[in-house]
């Protein structure tokens, strides 16, 4: 389980509730231009290293997303941490993309197929970012599959103190709208979890 609360598989999530049939998930801005150019009306999401990226369609922004029809539209999407760790997760039995917004579904999802181990890839851990905000996400997981999961306020509270969590209260970082944390703290927001299958594109997300 691959695990992205700011911001990747939180905009993941509301871009499939707004009506992408999926998303094609890349490492690479070269990758999602060729991929765009080989699908004609397919739009580009994402960002390098938390900003946008000129070209791109769309921002790695959920509320963005959010207020966006994408109903029928072939997305690709291109983020730092997130779709890194998804791509390079392909030896996984079973792989799924979870946020805050996902983690009932996802547990629940996760639950039916009785694994017999579940490995949790928090993307935010890096060497200049604590990731907290991911290693809340997968406590939070983890106490949904053994039947005590924390409590919400907690998980919450340790998204905003996280170090990235934070840069979402700054003002003077428009980039990183507040609009965007309060959207990755909705807790449970949406009731289906967002899993992956290799296509003719590479690899792909939808919902479950």
């Amino acid at each position: 389980m691959v695990i992205d609360v700011l911001r990747a598989f939180t905009t993941a999530a509301w871009a499939l509730y707004r009506g992408a049939p999926h998303i094609w998930l890349t490492t690479t801005v070269e990758e999602a231009f060729h991929l765009r150019a080989r699908q004609p009306g397919s739009w580009i999401m994402g960002e390098v290293n938390a900003l946008p990226v000129d070209g791109f369609d769309l921002p790695n922004s959920p509320s963005a997303i959010a207020a966006t029809d994408l109903r029928g539209r072939q997305l690709i999407h291109r983020t730092t941490a997130g779709t890194q760790g998804a791509c390079r997760a392909l030896a996984a039995e079973q792989l799924f993309a979870a946020s805050l917004v996902v983690a009932r579904a996802t547990a629940t999802a996760v639950a039916a197929l009785e694994p017999a181990v579940v490995t949790f890839v928090e993307t935010g851990r890096r060497a200049d970012n604590d990731g907290d905000e991911d290693v809340a996400c997968a406590d939070f997981l983890e106490g949904l599959l053994n039947g005590a999961p924390p409590d919400s306020d907690e998980i919450q509270n340790r998204v905003r103190g996280s170090r990235a969590g934070r840069r979402f209260a700054n003002p003077a970082q428009p980039e990183f709208p507040a609009a965007d944390l309060d959207h990755a703290l909705e807790i449970d927001r949406f009731d289906f979890a967002m899993t992956t299958r290799l296509g003719s594109h590479g690899l792909s997300l939808v919902r479950r």
